[in-house]
Parts: C-alpha cells; structure tokens; sequence
C-alpha cells in the first residue's frame, strides 16, 4: 500500500480535533476579535464596556469607569444591576461564573435580558477572559460582594461572597495575554478614550470616565445631555455653520431611530451611522434609508416653493450633502451586520423605517424654518452649478486607456512594469529633487512625479476648482483610480504611493496637502494602506571612509556615541533633498534594502475629519490652540 493510500484510509474521527470551551478562542483569535495586533488588543475592553452599555441602555446604569492600571491591565466600573449570581439551571454553576467561561451565553440571547444590545461579535467577557492571563470579576448584588478569578479562562475557584455593599454593579480586571498579544499588550489611552467620548455622544445621560493610571492626572469624563445633537456641533466646532442643529428621532416596530444634522459652509460632507453603538463604515439600510429621504424632501420642498426653475433638473444626494455633518444612530433588537468588515447593515426593513421616520419629521421642520430652509436649498443650488463645472474639469483627468501612454502627464517619469503590486510612484517636491530622484531610482519599478510648488489646499475649494489645478490633475491622470464617486481602487496603477518632501515646515505643508487631498478625494488609498512617507536623513556624518546618514537628532547622537575616539566627522545638515546627488538620495531614501518609509494608517475616520479639517480649514482659533497646546513637543523646527 502507498503512502497515499495509507494516509487516506487513516483519516478517520480520531483525526478531527474537538477544542472545548474556550480552547477554541486560544486557537484561533482572529475569529472572535478579528486580529491580534493592537486594534483587536483595545476590542477586548469594549466587549466589558459593551457589557455595561447594555445596562445603561436597559435603564439600570448611568455611570461607567474604564481604568487603565498602572501595571498595564484594564478594570472597567459600572453601576448597573450586577451580573446575576444565582445558578444557571442548565450547567448548574454560578450565571457570573458561566458568563465569564462559556462562549455565547449571556443575557444577549432569546430576548429575555436586553431589549437592544450593542458588540459587534456578542462574544464578550468569556473571549476576553480566554485571551487574559489573569481576571477577576466583582459583583454588587442583593446587599453583598461576590468575587471570582480567573486565569487563562479557567476559574481558580469558585465564586465566594467576599463582603456586604448597597450599592449595585460589576467591576471587571483583565490583563491580556502577551502569548497571544505578540506586538504588545500596551494599551493606548487616547484610542480609548476617542471610543469613550463617541459611547457618551450616542447614548445621552450616560456618564462615562476614563483614567490612565500610568501617568499623573490623566482623566477625562465624558457625558452629553444632548445626545448625537452634541456630537454634531462637536464635529462642525471648527466650522463656520449656517443653521443651529437639527435632531430628530422616533421609533417603529421596536427600532429606534435617532438622526442629528447640520450644515456649514464647507464644501465636504460628513455621515457617520450607527447601529446599536457600532460604527457603520460601510454605511448600510439605514444610511441608504437617510440619504434618499433627504435628497427627495429637500428637492420637494424646492419644487413647492418654486426655488428650482420648473426646467431645472432635480438637485443631486451630492448636492444636498455637500456641507452636512449628520450623524445617523439606530437601536435594533436583532442587527444583521454583512460586509467585508461585518461593519454594514443589512437589515431591510430599516431602510424604509428610517426613510419614514425622517421623512415625515425632517418635511415638518422645513415648513415650520423657512429661513433655514431656503440656505439649505440654496446650498444645494449653488454645489449643484459647481458639479456641473466639476463634471468638464474631470474629463481632462481621464486617461483614455492604460496603453496611451500620450495621455500620462509629461513631467511623470513613469516605470517600465506594469505590474501595480510592485510599482511605485514617488511624488517629490521640487524639480531639483525631482530630477535626482529620476536618475537615482530603479527604473524598473520606480516612477517620479515631481511637483512644482503646494497643491491646493482642497479643504477650502470646491471639486471644479480642484481640477483646474495642474498639480493634481498630474496626480489623478497618473493615480489611474478616478477621483470621489467613481474612485476605483483597481484602476490603480501604483501600490505604493511615497510622498517625499524636504524635512522641513515648507515640506511638512506639502505633505499635509497631499494627505488632505488623499483623504478628501482618494480615501481606499489610505484605508488600504497604499500611501507612505519617505524619511530622507537629516545629516550626512563621514570619518575617513565610513559614511554615515542620521534620520533625526537621537539618531545623530547614537551614532556620534559610537564613532571612534580623537574621531571629529564632517558632519552636514541636508536642508534640502535637492541637496543629495542621485546615489545618495537612492541609497538613503529609495532603495527599499535601506531606506526607512511610514505607512499612514487609517484607523478612525471621525478623528482624521476633524484633524484635516483643524489643520486645514478656515477657521484659526482651533489652529491655534492645536498648536499652542503641541509646541512643546516640536523641536529644532527648520523655519
């Protein structure tokens, strides 16, 4: 008999591994929190908060604590009811106990314990028990204090009432794993308190604080009376806004439906959508419900008020949404979440829900806000006529086909493959650099487009005037992917886009120009990870024949430490990358053997939108204070 044959007739039952319990967790993470790096490390404190968040949504709590200990664990506090102590009749132990070893159980299930429940797998404090090396819980319930621990998912013993207490509520400790945390098991506060603060935004009256006792006074407490209407004039506080907030909500056949909205005199939309507290990236029923309602009340309250001429076309979801910041938030009691990162709707009956509800709501205040009403169509109007102007300007973008190389910008210095996986696209500042970066780079997979002078700031005009302007029009043609609406990420003719600028203010602007525009108009860039910041040296350190480059100041120092004694280098500071010939800048900042690149992430959207907009809109008060309140950590700035 072959080897073959003998392995197929021996793959019979006692081959088939059976995990139990939590083993399955240990054995495949990425399943339960989606990875294990540092966005599935900070998963595991909201399925404990999300945990409370259930308590305060049933009524029962109204003040929730996350601390980050100094030891690097994380204990959340709330004051809701307590998780029940009493036998599960089923496995005959302890329900605080079962909740905290047995995947899938909770008050979550079969509609008895929560109305509406928010966490996005539902698998909670057992998968963050089984990826923690040590947990303990603590329960305040029925006038006593029950304690359990845990190690590895595994009680150490059994649940024991420590003392008596009046007061009512659950504090978990938890301290991930570093065997199945590899990158790190630190904790950022700043990730988690942007959570915190979007918690408190979508659930009014709950109070919600956040400590990091690693450091000395580090607290922040988050709590909004006003609900999403407060989180839209959070949003817009750097923006010039036209109208005071519009907050609507109702509810039909068990689903609430919550929407808060205003416009500013900007020209970029911002929606965010929620279901049960989970953040919709990719939008989903009741966002789609939203958009068409709003587009067809707006253009209806036009056409009855005879704004838009009887020949004019109707006004476009663009149009109508250019300017908006809107926050759309349901509560369902059994969400279908699809897409590629189980972050979209799928619920069908909330399209028309939403659509309903808002409709009949948002009609009622056009009629009763006439004033506000007609800057809203207005605004309409106006983007309508610049969409018009818009849509000339980006048939000068378009390529006609990939094989008419004719139609590439003439300055773009293009490379020999055609394959998109291993090209790159350097966009260089200057046509000094420009030309040193031809010469230096590998042909073969390496393109420069050099660009003369800043882009457009494209935070402050609107898409017709952006496409006027020759830089980034290079840009696009070069990109392939289109631009908005019809980006097409395939179309992309590059996999790595490395923006390379002189490391000084002049080009920490440029680059900040191109991610503005990157984010504004080419987002998947950046959500893909396609995008990367070249880090040219500083200094040039030469002794005898051994040449040295430093990236920055301590890099300078490390290396000064380590030179031989009775040593002094020649030492030169590079202003400019125009001042490295050819070899150089391809030994220091191109060669991908030695050259050091950062690859700009997109983790949080909401915070982005409103970094862009702080740094790049019009209005300078939050500017200032931006600057003012981070000064101290520039150093040696090259004005």
């Amino acid at each position: 008999m072959s080897e073959n044959q003998e392995q197929k007739q021996s793959y019979n039952a006692s081959q088939i591994q059976v995990l139990e319990g939590l083993e399955a967790v240990r054995k495949r993470p990425g399943m339960y929190i989606g990875t294990t790096g540092e966005k599935g490390l900070h998963h595991l404190v909201w399925e404990i908060v999300d945990n409370s968040i259930d308590e305060a949504l049933a009524g029962y709590c109204s003040h929730i604590q996350v601390i980050i200990e100094k030891e690097g664990g994380i204990t959340v506090m709330d004051d809701g009811r307590g998780i029940p102590v009493d036998i599960q009749k089923k496995v005959g132990r302890p329900a605080v106990e079962v909740i905290m070893t047995v995947l899938h159980a909770g008050g979550k299930f079969g509609g008895g314990g929560y109305k509406v429940s928010g966490g996005l797998h539902g698998v909670g404090a057992s998968v963050v028990n089984a990826l923690s090396t040590k947990m303990w819980v603590k329960v305040y319930r029925n006038g006593h204090v029950y304690y359990q621990e845990y190690r590895r998912g595994k009680p150490l013993a059994d649940l024991k009432m420590i003392g008596d207490s009046e007061q009512t509520g659950t504090t978990t400790h938890f301290e991930p794993d570093p065997e199945i945390f590899k990158d790190t098991t630190t904790f950022d506060y700043d990730t988690l308190r942007v959570r915190v603060r979007e918690l408190a935004f979508l659930n009014k009256n709950i109070r919600i604080s956040i400590e990091d006792r690693r450091e000395e006074g580090k607290r922040d407490t988050f709590h909004y009376e006003g609900g999403i209407r407060s989180y839209v004039e959070f949003l817009n506080r750097s923006k010039e806004v036209i109208h005071e907030p519009i907050d609507l909500e109702g509810e039909k056949d068990g689903i609430k439906v919550e929407i808060a909205m205003q416009y500013n005199s900007g020209f970029t939309g911002q929606l965010y959508s929620f279901a049960n507290n989970i953040h919709t990236h990719e939008g989903g029923t009741h966002e789609y419900g939203f958009k068409v309602a709003l587009t067809r009340v707006i253009n209806d309250y036009a056409r009855k008020n005879q704004l838009i001429k009887a020949s004019d076309p109707n006004l476009t979801g663009d149009d109508v949404r250019e300017g908006l910041t809107a926050i759309v938030s349901i509560k369902h009691p059994d969400p279908q979440f699809e897409g590629q990162t189980k972050t979209k709707l799928g619920n069908s009956e909330v399209r028309t829900i939403t659509d309903t509800l808002f409709s009949d709501a948002f009609s009622r205040y056009l009629l009763e806000n006439p004033d506000v009403a007609r800057l809203i169509v207005d605004k309409g109007l106006i983007a309508s006529r610049a969409r018009t102007a818009a849509k000339k300007a980006r048939e000068l973008t378009r390529r006609k086909s990939s094989l008419e190389v004719s139609s590439l910008p003439g300055k773009l210095a293009d490379c020999s493959s055609k394959d998109a996986s291993i090209s790159e696209l350097y966009i260089v500042e200057g046509d000094s650099a420009g030309g040193s970066a031809k010469q230096g780079r590998d042909r073969m997979f390496q393109a420069i487009l050099p660009l003369r002078g800043k882009i457009l700031n494209v935070e402050k005009a609107r898409l017709d005037r952006i496409l006027s302007n020759a830089e980034i029009r290079a840009m696009i043609t070069a990109l392939g992917t289109g631009i908005g609406e019809e980006f097409n990420l395939e179309k992309a003719r590059y996999h790595k886009i490395i923006i390379m600028t002189d490391a000084d203010v002049d080009g920490a602007h440029i680059r900040t120009l191109l991610l503005t525009f990157f984010y504004r108009f080419m987002r998947p860039l950046l959500e893909n990870g396609y995008v990367y910041i070249a880090q040219p040296p500083l200094f040039r350190v030469q002794y005898g024949k051994t040449l040295l480059y430093a990236y920055d100041d301590n890099d300078l120092k490390r290396i000064q430490s380590n030179l031989p004694e009775k040593v002094k280098p020649a030492l030169q500071r590079y202003k400019g990358l125009g001042e490295m010939n050819p070899e150089q800048l391809w030994e220091t900042t191109m060669d991908p053997e030695n050259r050091l690149v950062l690859q700009v992430n997109l983790e949080d959207a909401i915070e982005a939108d409103q970094t862009f907009e702080m740094l790049m809109g019009d209005r300078v008060e939050p500017r200032r204070d931006f600057i003012q309140k981070n000064a101290v950590y520039a150093q040696n700035l090259d004005v």
